[in-house]
């Protein structure tokens, strides 16, 4: 097994659903305490030794460390550039609205209402970003975040695989009912050869392979250490980066029944979308999404020891482009044309299976996976995309509404926020419609 000191952001950075564990540990610090311009992390010329993060001798992605590392994984890691179009960017238009931060909500659970500015520290949250009509009605940074900063996305990144795929079967240049195998030859003894790429971007596939963090035996620390882009340690004899690893995975069971949330999948996609279009990942992203939606900074990707950006987590942008990111599906799904379609925004708000959801996750009741997106089905037909320690995008096409939060929260699972963030969410969409009226 790797070390862990070695490894602590990728462990993190590829699993939206943590393994609740009941540990008794003391309270973690407050969002005020854990600021890591409170705590002085590499602050000074020199920073101090005890107020170091580095690699690879600092476990630097755990908390409150990871409050600082969100926003400076391209220090800590090898990247690959996403770039924006240079020439120009696309506006976003303001119309701020102060009485946001009063709103009332009650979390799910509680017994008295809180107001979304305290609710904002209790999810330990970086920016804040809503958008209202296209609008920005509300924006607010905190801890290491500033309006150039960028902040790891995490599964977020697995959003963008899955929408790019998408485009591209919209185009034709992806099949979704191909075989894996027949598209990437060195998966055929692998449990990918056998399952379609829809499979794969709804993650019905069926695999021996297990990301609980709890187990020392888990796949994850496997892959983890396939993924390193660190030099091996002595005497190491595995697979060396995510496609060598993706070739071991064995199957299990029947795909297409139950969902299984995999990381593997997503960076399977990555691969596929890089084959058919002979483009590495982090070019797909700017030529389909970064340069044509006029973001305004470029973005990054962390990769491998060979180069291979992680499709399944890696993805570090600024909170404003993510809001065009969410604007623009936002708008397909309204029927609007532009670079993302109407027709593949409404298939992924759709929805995928619900009973192979439910078969396979304990969480969002009622909901479903469908092209690495969340799906609520809630009447406002809203749709996610999230990753963890708090990461989301929410759109909210009733209310026309998208909210992009960056967070640091000691909790990976998105449960441990989710109590206090979704009733938010549908607080203030509730808000702008009684604005609107």
């Amino acid at each position: 097994m790797p070390k862990l000191s070695v490894l602590p952001c990728f462990l993190s950075l590829v699993l939206y659903q943590l393994p609740m564990v009941t540990l008794a540990a003391p309270a973690p610090l407050s969002a005020e305490l854990s600021d890591p311009r409170t705590l002085g992390w590499m602050q000074g010329f020199p920073p101090t030794p005890e107020r170091r993060i580095t690699q690879p001798d600092s476990n630097f992605f755990s908390f409150p460390k990871l409050r600082w590392s969100v926003c400076h994984m391209r220090e800590l890691l090898p990247t690959a550039a996403i770039p924006r179009a240079i020439a120009h960017y696309s506006a976003l238009p303001e119309a701020l609205n102060p009485a946001i931060d009063e709103l009332q909500f009650t979390p799910t659970g509680a017994d008295r209402p809180i107001s979304w500015r305290d609710g904002l520290a209790a999810n330990y949250t970086d920016g804040m970003l809503v958008l209202h009509r296209g609008k920005v009605v509300y924006e607010n940074y905190q801890g290491c975040l500033g309006p150039q900063q960028h902040h790891a996305a995490m599964s977020m990144t697995k959003s963008v695989t899955g929408l790019l795929a998408e485009m591209l079967i919209a185009r034709g240049q992806l099949d979704e009912n191909a075989l894996v195998g027949t598209l990437i030859p060195a998966l055929q003894g692998s449990a990918f050869a056998n399952a379609t790429v829809r499979q794969v971007m709804d993650m019905t596939t069926a695999l021996k392979y297990s990301e609980d963090y709890a187990d020392p035996n888990a796949d994850i620390w496997q892959y983890s250490a396939a993924a390193n882009p660190l030099p091996k340690p002595a005497g190491y004899q595995g697979p060396v980066g995510y496609y060598e690893y993706l070739m071991t995975v064995p199957a299990a069971g029947e795909h297409g029944k139950v969902f299984g949330y995999k990381t593997v999948n997503s960076d399977v996609l990555g691969w596929v979308l890089a084959t058919v279009t002979g483009k590495p990942y982090n070019q797909l992203v700017s030529e389909l999404l970064w340069q044509p939606l006029g973001m305004q900074q470029d973005a990054y990707v962390t990769v491998d020891a060979l180069g291979t950006p992680f499709a399944g987590g890696g993805i570090s942008a600024t909170l404003r482009d993510l809001g065009r990111l969410g604007q623009a599906l936002l708008d397909a799904a309204l029927g609007k044309p532009g670079v993302i379609a109407p027709e593949l925004a409404r298939g992924i708000q759709a929805g995928g299976d619900k009973a192979a959801f439910a078969a396979g996750f304990s969480s969002l009741a009622g909901g479903s996976y469908r092209s690495m997106w969340w799906v609520f089905h809630n009447p406002h037909r809203a749709f996610a995309a999230r990753g963890v320690h708090g990461q989301t995008i929410y759109i909210d096409p009733t209310a026309e509404m998208v909210i992009v939060r960056f967070a640091s929260h000691p909790v990976a699972s998105n449960s441990a926020n989710d109590a206090t963030s979704l009733p938010a969410y549908q607080a203030l969409a509730e808000f702008l419609l009684r604005q609107q009226s």
